[in-house]
């Protein structure tokens, strides 16, 4: 047996597996680091590659893995040319450079030349072309008038009227509507779960995305810890911010303090969060993930009749218009700041007129 460089499962990895699905996984990392360092280069000649390599190999496919997971709600294995190139085109939208881009690239196509040689699957050809020198640029983001469709559209999000305010036959047709909100059987419905459907973790989530431009993984790992409800903002700690070395104070607005404020004290009432200091959870338990949050933003972009036909509409697109609007509002020291990104020529990309600028820079223009 080969001594291997690395751990074969990542500690981040190994939250999200039940016993039988770590020595499920343990196994396909061995057996894939294990060919990295004795055939990894070439195959044919017999040909590993360095230590350093192997490392930086199994470590970037290992953050591939739990993102899949992510998207997955769960142990998926093994993964497949439509998982990585998926995961190049969300890491498209998020802040990285090209140059981490590449090497994530690299990394994945060693992992499918992997399983080409030992399972005879096909070979992997990226759908994006990416290099060292990529400057990737925000595909999409809100403009001021769809950010404040959003969030009043997530204001208004499963809204219902008052239980007191209905006659017993609206009160029985809403209790169906109800049920079917809550996944509860009709019988069980009481007058308490009106509250639940009108409650604040919605408006919540998302009127603190785009006030901060929270990440997909941020949301998931959102505490309640993290609210400072008096000053207006998060404080995120080192260990949950998803990229960066040190604490974020990331400001919110009164009205977002508000709504979390509101939503903290409503969670109480639920048993789902009991035993956990989680800040939102789906219906099931799990933190939120990049699917489960464009579905909702989707349904958001639904009620708000802004159509994203032609559009790649993710949660990354309330961030990118957090990046847009506030180096327009402020500047990009302002930007780098809210967005939490760790270097100046990160934000620098969102150092561009919106499209509404340029439109009103041609009318002057004549």
């Amino acid at each position: 047996m080969v001594d291997l460089p690395t751990r074969c499962v990542p500690k981040k990895n190994d939250e999200f597996l039940s016993e039988k699905q770590r020595v499920d996984y343990e196994t396909h990392r061995r057996n894939f680091i294990e060919w990295l360092m004795v055939f990894g280069k070439s195959p044919d000649s017999i040909e590993g590659y360095s230590e350093d390599t192997v490392y930086k190999t199994a470590y970037r496919c290992g953050a591939f893995d739990r993102w899949v997971w992510n998207r997955e709600d769960g142990y998926t294995m093994p993964l497949t040319h439509d998982h990585a190139d998926a995961y190049l085109r969300d890491m498209a939208y998020d802040d990285y450079s090209g140059s981490h881009m590449a090497n994530t690239k690299d990394s994945l196509k060693r992992y499918f030349k992997w399983r080409h040689h030992k399972f005879g699957e096909e070979k992997w050809e990226p759908e994006l072309t990416i290099s060292k020198d990529t400057n990737v640029q925000p595909p999409d983001f809100l403009s001021v008038d769809e950010r404040k469709r959003i969030r009043q559209a997530a204001l208004d999000y499963g809204a219902i009227p008052a239980y007191d305010n209905l006659s017993p036959e609206q009160r029985s047709r809403w209790k169906m509507y109800v049920s079917k909100r809550l996944r509860k059987p009709l019988e069980d419905v009481v007058p308490a779960d009106w509250n639940q459907v009108n409650g604040w973790k919605y408006t919540s989530m998302v009127w603190t995305s785009l006030d901060t431009g929270l990440r997909p993984a941020e949301v998931g790992r959102a505490r309640v810890s993290w609210v400072d409800v008096d000053n207006q903002m998060l404080r995120i700690p080192v260990e949950d911010s998803t990229k960066n070395a040190d604490n974020w104070p990331v400001s919110i607005s009164e009205r977002t303090a508000d709504a979390l404020e509101r939503w903290i004290s409503e969670r109480k009432t639920y048993a789902l969060y009991d035993d956990t200091d989680a800040l939102w959870l789906t219906r099931e338990g799990n933190p939120y993930g990049t699917n489960s949050l464009r579905r909702l933003l989707h349904k958001l972009c639904d009620i708000a009749e802004i159509d994203i036909e032609t559009r790649k509409m993710s949660w990354y697109t309330i961030r990118h218009s957090v990046g847009t609007y506030m180096t327009r509002e402020e500047d990009l020291a302002a930007a780098k700041a809210q967005l939490r990104h760790k270097s100046v020529q990160t934000t620098t990309k969102y150092d561009a007129a919106p499209v509404e600028d340029r439109r009103d820079a041609l009318d002057r223009m004549g």
